[in-house]
């Protein structure tokens, strides 16, 4: 399980700077849990093979960063999470699904050039960081010049994809799986919720199909949720709300069918690569609860709710 973190960011920010180039109060009855971990017996292990399929598919909802980019859709700061509050977070149950949540935004902000923008979210990561205890690991102050300077995206890729990944390895080595796991479902829902909601204002087939996908990932971000849905009450109603999604994608279908092979050089030999493509059959009502509920989560989520 080490690394899908990283390879869902690494993606996430690869993507939004590729197609860039080419073209709170915290309130409620929903109280976060301070322990990181969950006990010895609970825990469920994956096979390699199982993880490298998880990482495969991981990046296929950040397909829609570059999605965006290709329908012209302008950029909005109304999509982001506020930060105003974030030093109100106090547990690092939330600590870590917000540190997620930003690191979706700050691929949202790269992707649309928006660095100089992105100052407060790396503030923010910083400051969530340091309160889960790997803030050793995020180099604000390069970030933050290169932000400002607004000059090498290559090195802020690097730099912001390299950090997220000592800071999983970190949290891995040290019997803090939960952490990880829960930073994994912050990125996927903030980016759940900015695909859905451009979806409901700006009509595209593949951003669609895209949505139409996530049945497959979410699927996945449950198998690694799960280990930890019953370590606390909290925990579980984070699982329920993923699983109500899950629910209303239960009618969308997927099938595939295989493309033209592909002969590609890969370290100096040939390699055929199989091309498949997928089908989506969703209605105009299955996204429109898809889109409520991915919306009902995120935000209960920002808001402690």
């Amino acid at each position: 399980m080490k690394g899908l973190i990283i390879k869902l960011i690494a993606i996430l920010l690869l993507v939004s700077v590729c197609s860039c180039r080419n073209s709170v109060r915290r309130q409620g009855n929903l109280h976060f849990p301070v322990a990181d971990s969950v006990p010895a017996g609970e825990a469920e292990s994956l096979s390699d093979e199982a993880l490298d399929d998880i990482v495969q598919n991981m990046a296929s909802p950040v397909e829609i960063s570059s999605i965006l980019q290709a329908m012209e859709v302008p950029f909005s700061a109304a999509y982001l999470a506020p930060t105003d509050e974030s030093d109100k977070l106090s547990t690092n149950f939330g600590k870590a699904v917000m540190l997620g949540i930003y690191g979706a935004d700050l691929g949202y902000l790269n992707m649309y050039e928006k660095t100089g923008n992105s100052i407060d979210v790396l503030s923010t990561i910083k400051t969530l960081a340091d309160g889960l205890r790997v803030g050793q690991y995020f180099d604000f102050e390069t970030l933050k010049r290169l932000s400002i300077n607004n000059s090498n995206l290559d090195s802020l890729l690097f730099l912001s994809v390299s950090s997220f990944n000592k800071i999983d390895e970190y949290l891995r080595d040290n019997g803090r799986g939960s952490i990880s796991a829960l930073m994994i479902a912050g990125v996927w829902i903030e980016g759940q919720y900015l695909a859905t909601q451009v979806a409901s204002e700006y009509h595209d087939r593949i951003l669609r199909d895209r949505i139409g996908e996530q049945k497959i990932i979410l699927n996945d971000l449950l198998m690694l949720l799960r280990p930890y849905k019953n370590s606390s009450t909290e925990y579980s109603g984070l699982f329920e709300m993923m699983e109500g999604i899950s629910s209303a994608y239960h009618d969308v279908t997927i099938t595939y069918k295989l493309g033209e092979p592909e002969t590609v050089e890969q370290d100096g030999r040939l390699v055929m690569i199989q091309h498949e493509e997928s089908n989506v059959e969703m209605t105009d009502e299955q996204l429109a609860k898809i889109t409520t509920l991915s919306k009902d989560i995120r935000n209960k989520i920002i808001s402690g709710i």
